[in-house]
Parts: C-alpha cells; sequence; structure tokens
C-alpha cells in the first residue's frame, strides 16, 4: 500500500456553524487508510468535537468556551487567547516546533477562509495548499480585493456555490489561477438527517395557525433582528403567525423582542443538540440572512419537505426553483415582508422537491479527495 498522506487541516473551533459541520461530515467520511489528519483548532470547543473520528489527532491552541462578553473577570483570558494567537500567527515557527512537533505535512488545508492567511504563513513551504471558501466575500469590509487575490497562492481554492465561483473568476488574473478554482457541493449526510428527524420532541405542531421556522445562531448576517420588525408589522396587519427560532440568541435580541412585545408568537427554543424534530412544527422555512455563503440549512429544510422563503443570497439559487420548492426574494426588508404576507395567506404546505434524489454524498466526498490525492 502506497504511504498515507500527511494532512493538516486548519479551522477556528468546531461550534456550531455550517462551515464546521460540514467539515466534520466530510472527516466522517475519508478513509483512515489513504490519510494521516491532524486538525488543529485555535479554541477546543464545539458541539461537533465529539463526532471526529478517533484516528484524526486533534491539537489546539486555546481550550474552553468561546468568550462572546466583555465582562470584566472575562477580560484578562480573552487577552491572552489573542495575544497568544498572534503570536503563533507572527512567529509560525513556533507552532510547528511546539504544538506540531515538528511534523511534516503533504498537504495543509484551511477549512474555512478566515484561516487562510495562517495557512500560507506555514513554515513548510512544499506543502500543498488547499483553501476552502464557505461565504460569499463580495461585501465583508474585512475581506478586501487585495486580501481575497492572496488566496490565488494556495494550489486549490475550493468555492461552494455559483455565485462565489463567478466572484473568484472574475477577480483571477490569468489562466492558471482561474484553474485553481474547484466548485464542489458541500459534504451532506442526507441519511443521518432523514434519520435524525424522527426523534420525538414535547413540542407539537399548531396547525390552527401558519408558522416559520429558522435555525442558526443569532449573528447579524441572520437577519433575525429584522425578522422581528417584519413578525410585527405583520401581526399588526392582521396576519397572525408565529415565528420559531432554533439556535443560541444574544441578551440584545430578547430585549428586540420584548421591545416590540412579541413574546408568545416569536418563539426562541434556543440551541438544540438536534435541531431536525423542530421542522415539523413549521409549514415554512425562512432564511433572512444578510449574507451566506451556501446556507446547507436550506437543503435541509427541502430535504424535509419544507417550502422554504430565502433572501437572495450566495448559494440559494442553486437549490431553489422558484415557486416549486421555495421562494428567493430581493434581500430586502420589503420584499421578505411581501413575501411572508404571500405564505400566511396562501395554501402552500409542502416543498415539491427531489433534493434527497439528487445529492450525492460520496461524490461530494470523492471531489474533495480527488484534490487530497
Amino acid at each position: 500500500m502506497a504511504d498515507k498522506k500527511k494532512i493538516l487541516i486548519r479551522i477556528g473551533s468546531l461550534r456550531h456553524g455550517g462551515a464546521e459541520k460540514t467539515l466534520v461530515t466530510f472527516l466522517k467520511n475519508i478513509s483512515s487508510d489513504k490519510y494521516e489528519i491532524d486538525l488543529l483548532l485555535n479554541l477546543y470547543s464545539g458541539k461537533y468535537l465529539n463526532d471526529v473520528p478517533k484516528w484524526i489527532n486533534i491539537y489546539y491552541l486555546n481550550k474552553g468556551e468561546m468568550i462572546t462578553t466583555n465582562r470584566i473577570q472575562d477580560i484578562p483570558q480573552k487577552a491572552f487567547r489573542v495575544i497568544y494567537q498572534e503570536v503563533l500567527k507572527k512567529y509560525p515557527k513556533l507552532l510547528y516546533k511546539y504544538i506540531l512537533y515538528n511534523k511534516e505535512y503533504d498537504i495543509e488545508f484551511a477549512a474555512i477562509q478566515g484561516i487562510g492567511e495562517d495557512v500560507l504563513n506555514s513554515p513548510i513551504k512544499n506543502s500543498k495548499k488547499i483553501l476552502w471558501v464557505h461565504s460569499d466575500l463580495s461585501n465583508v469590509p474585512e475581506f478586501t480585493n487585495s486580501k481575497i487575490k492572496s488566496f490565488f497562492k494556495f494550489d486549490h481554492i475550493l468555492v461552494i456555490s455559483d455565485k462565489i465561483n463567478q466572484f473568484f473568476l472574475d477577480l483571477a488574473s490569468s489562466d492558471d489561477e482561474k484553474n485553481k478554482i474547484v466548485r464542489i457541493i458541500n459534504p451532506i449526510d442526507t441519511t443521518e438527517i432523514l434519520e435524525l428527524s424522527k426523534e420525538k420532541i414535547d413540542m407539537v405542531k399548531d396547525n390552527s395557525i401558519k408558522t416559520f421556522i429558522s435555525v442558526g445562531t443569532n449573528l447579524e448576517h441572520k437577519g433575525y433582528d429584522r425578522l422581528v420588525k417584519i413578525h410585527k408589522n405583520l401581526l399588526n396587519k392582521g396576519l397572525i403567525h408565529k415565528i420559531l427560532i432554533v439556535g443560541e440568541c444574544s441578551d440584545k435580541m430578547k430585549q428586540l423582542i420584548n421591545q416590540y412585545k412579541v413574546e408568545k408568537s416569536f418563539i426562541l427554543l434556543g440551541y438544540q443538540k438536534n435541531p431536525y424534530p423542530f421542522f415539523e412544527l413549521a409549514d415554512y422555512y425562512v432564511l433572512s440572512s444578510r449574507i451566506e455563503g451556501y446556507p446547507t440549512v436550506v437543503f435541509e429544510a427541502l430535504l424535509l419537505n419544507k417550502f422554504v422563503l430565502a433572501t437572495d443570497v450566495s448559494g440559494v439559487r442553486d437549490m431553489i426553483v422558484n415557486g416549486d420548492n421555495g421562494i428567493v426574494v430581493n434581500n430586502t426588508d420589503v420584499d421578505l415582508e411581501n413575501a411572508m404576507e404571500y405564505l400566511i395567506k396562501s395554501d402552500i404546505k409542502k416543498a415539491d422537491n427531489s433534493s434527497k434524489n439528487l445529492y450525492s454524498l460520496k461524490d461530494s466526498v470523492t471531489t474533495i479527495e480527488n484534490l487530497l490525492n
């Protein structure tokens, strides 16, 4: 048997995000016979840690939960983490000597764009370097065109939607750079999702009222703040409905819900280890995002036969056929509100889709493996 490829994969953490979940799904479906993999986390944290196959070695820079507050008692630890990571970023030889123990790698893989610069700074100059871009960077201020163009120093750039693919093609200055861009489909375990969706939960669907559901952490780009305001506007029009949010929500979000006095109809279900059974409580899935890369949750909603309403962000037009399995609207509050009003008044219940028949996890994993090989 040929020698195993030695691979270093880097990502921030394994918290509950699309990029993190996609990476772990990929790792669960590749062979330990072909690869020797080290996974380096900036922060040893997250719901997907236990899902990483045991044969993969996990290393980390810091350990513990992510600190999202600015409480006085948290500042020393928060500052230490930042300074420590910056030192290792500036002097990568220290990282490779004292944490990775002078290992040599055939491939170094940045599993998310935010870690790209770190991988390019690797002291191992002869390794193949691969970047996995999960976001539409066209309107992200910290990713300037010059910073994004530096990504062409990678041997391969994996992109997950047609929109991101075109964005990089437009930035490429040569055929050689264009050939580095590889359009892939994110690995998604459809069998696992369908099985998890059968788990019993305590809540029962209220068939007397139209209900929307959305799943995700309350980050600004998810647009939950505008969803609260739209919800209030629709209630003021006499359009009774409910919105369920599965995922962590900030205190600011909770205050907004209280401010609009919609606590009984805009319901925060909190973080759920298994969100899929909750889809059955809703008539529609709503994606209110301001920006995305490839919102895997839309695919999951379609797989679970939910009709999807989505703002026109990267990736949704790769999945939604307008009118058949969902509606894509301009990324404005007005258009989102009008579409929600239409669905509340409509008889549409389930998506007409064949997502589960069109997708192959094996093909997706094989595409990435071919690059590794």
